[in-house]
């Protein structure tokens, strides 16, 4: 029985996953941030769990991806309150090398630790204002623009200020547990690319770069 139990974890498995995003976006060179600018959002995919040992397997994925950022305008002495949300939805693919920990008896329950990198191809998403501006109601909504760069390019057509970029990269780090087919994950995704269009990704004073923290659920089939 035990070695059957060894045979069936070492092989091949096809997952799904899904959960919650606090999404943001820097806001200087340093890579900082501002925590109130978070902007709730979606996780969903599937990926594959391939073992490469006992307690190290590689996960290629495919994710659906809300990334982005909230603003508030505020001016008393304009008589202006708006929010400003920039919710992109992203085509993703994270590669991670994950260790799996065993921390129960059987093996069934294991601490995850993983890292790797992503890249990301922007394909929807809108900008939502709401509040007031001068006194009067405002309540719009529109599709995000993306630029049609390509990745690593500073030579973009279609470029502007109002725009994004369409490719996104950068690496990921995750902590989880799981329990037999059933497991959870915290990931946070470091964006590297400069996602502003209009600006460059060496020399501007502009920086701005995804910052993701998500939580969420993800269930391996058995074979």
């Amino acid at each position: 029985m035990g070695m059957m139990a060894m045979t069936a974890r070492s092989q091949a498995r096809i997952g799904i996953r899904g959960g919650l995003n606090l999404a943001n976006v820097t806001t200087d060179k340093d890579g900082n941030t501002d925590n109130s600018h978070l902007l709730p959002s979606f996780n969903a995919g599937v990926f594959a769990d391939l073992p490469l040992a006992d307690e190290l397997a590689l996960q290629p994925g495919i994710l659906l991806n809300g990334k982005g950022s909230k603003v508030n305008i505020r001016s008393g002495a304009l008589n202006t309150d708006m929010d400003i949300r920039m919710n992109p939805l992203y085509l993703e693919v994270p590669v991670n090398f994950v260790g799996k920990i065993p921390i129960s008896a059987d093996g069934d329950t294991r601490l995850l630790l993983g890292a790797g990198p992503y890249a990301a191809f922007g394909i929807g998403g809108n900008v939502r204002t709401k509040g007031t501006f001068l006194g009067g109601d405002v309540d719009e909504k529109s599709s995000i623009e993306w630029d049609d760069d390509t990745p690593f390019s500073n030579d973009d057509r279609n470029q502007g200020w109002n725009k994004l970029k369409r490719f996104d990269y950068g690496a990921n780090l995750m902590a989880g547990f799981q329990f037999d087919n059933v497991g959870i994950t915290a990931n946070y995704g470091l964006g590297l690319a400069n996602i502003h269009s209009g600006s460059d990704n060496d020399n501007s004073e502009w920086k701005s770069r995804n910052r993701v923290w998500s939580i969420s659920l993800n269930y391996l089939f058995d074979d």
